[in-house]
């Protein structure tokens, strides 16, 4: 199937350059999807509901998905190039840490950007509105935000892999195709149709990466659309799959397989998307079957506490699961004990192995860690 052409375009800056321009869409002759990617879909919809099933098993999920969001949103950035980890964005979090990579601001500002789009799901659909909402949350005041006009679409040309449109690896659709193109998507987004889900998702986040609207922060937003997407459509009851880490984690093959949509390679775009929902989804059923064990591990641990301390313990231990790196401070503002109070409530999960001291060479400004609860999302040791 042919989603669109390359036509050339004419402009005082570039001269002459050729652009992809989409085709009405979706195409009118349907996309065909044969029985194996049906029978995908089917498979990786069952790993999804089981996570969701899973997932609203787990006591204050909402403690946990903080962690989910931040994986996706270091991942994500990642992908455009940024080096900031996991730690360097929870110590940004947690305000601890004076010497954080500048680049941190990426990821905070993507958790700024989804968790404002979660909020905003719930009073308006996925449309073009929520897409520039979304934009402009990631992209103010963000570390490059020069000329990058957050919240408004380009009005000029952009394009992939190369020092101009001429010499690019692939030259988005021009400015004045836009707002056709992109309605084309907002429209399909919510039609009724016969494709299942996850196909449909697969082919929304392609179809709006193919169109790049945006000067800058278009992979970023696409992504995030994903997730408000399978939000939107009642898959999760909670947003738990994310699938920028398995983007990451394929980097080049994501890239590649992106490039091959726009040529007319639907079905082994889908094909990968849908393997990364398998994928994903798998591993965060785990992640939560891991979560609840580590959760009953500790709160048994705690129960070893005195009365007095083992009430303020169990207190504190929620909050741990939103944001596993803390100081003494931290804990003080969650419980209102004197800084001494705080100090000793520290020093007995430490010595209850729940909390880690994460710099023993340091005198004072001491931070502590969640390490066995970071450690199922992320390996620590590739930092500390």
């Amino acid at each position: 199937m042919e989603l669109g052409r390359y036509i050339q375009q004419k402009s005082k800056q570039w001269s002459l350059y050729k652009a992809f321009v989409p085709h009405s869409f979706p195409p009118k002759e349907g996309f065909d999807i044969p029985q194996s990617i049906i029978k995908q879909d089917a498979q990786a919809q069952h790993l999804v509901s089981k996570l969701d099933g899973v997932t609203q098993l787990l006591p204050d999920v909402d403690f946990f998905l903080f962690m989910y969001i931040l994986k996706d949103a270091a991942s994500s950035s990642q992908i455009e190039g940024t080096g900031a980890t996991m730690i360097d964005a929870l110590e940004a979090e947690a305000e601890i840490g004076s010497n954080l990579p500048e680049d941190v601001d990426d990821i905070t500002h993507y958790i700024k950007a989804l968790n404002s789009g979660i909020s905003t799901l719930k009073k308006i659909p996925i449309s073009i509105r929520l897409i520039k909402q979304l934009h402009k949350d990631l992209m103010e005041d963000a570390r490059h935000t020069q000329n990058s006009y957050p919240g408004e679409f380009r009005h000029d040309q952009n394009w992939i892999n190369g020092t101009n449109p001429r010499d690019a690896k692939f030259v988005p659709p021009p400015p004045h195709e836009l707002l056709r193109v992109i309605g084309d998507w907002e429209t399909f987004a919510h039609t009724e149709d016969t494709l299942l889900p996850l196909t449909k998702a697969a082919l929304l986040h392609a179809q709006f990466e193919t169109i790049h609207p945006f000067r800058d922060g278009n992979g970023r937003t696409g992504r995030m659309l994903t997730t408000l997407y399978l939000r939107e459509i009642g898959l999760l009851e909670k947003p738990v799959l994310f699938l920028s880490a398995y983007f990451k984690k394929h980097q080049q093959m994501y890239y590649d397989r992106l490039h091959g949509y726009g040529n007319s390679e639907v079905h082994e775009w889908v094909k990968f998307f849908l393997l990364g929902v398998s994928e994903i989804a798998s591993e965060a059923i785990d992640t939560v079957h891991k979560i609840t064990k580590l959760r009953e591990r500790d709160i048994l641990r705690i129960q070893s506490m005195d009365k007095r301390s083992s009430m303020s313990a169990v207190a504190v231990l929620p909050k741990l699961f939103s944001l596993p790196i803390v100081d003494v401070s931290t804990v003080q503002k969650w419980t209102g004990f004197t800084r001494n109070g705080s100090q000793k409530l520290v020093d007995r999960f430490v010595d209850l192995n729940i909390l880690y001291l994460r710099d023993t060479k340091k005198k004072y400004n001491k931070s502590y860690i969640y390490k066995d609860y970071v450690d199922i999302f992320y390996d620590t040791h590739k930092k500390d």
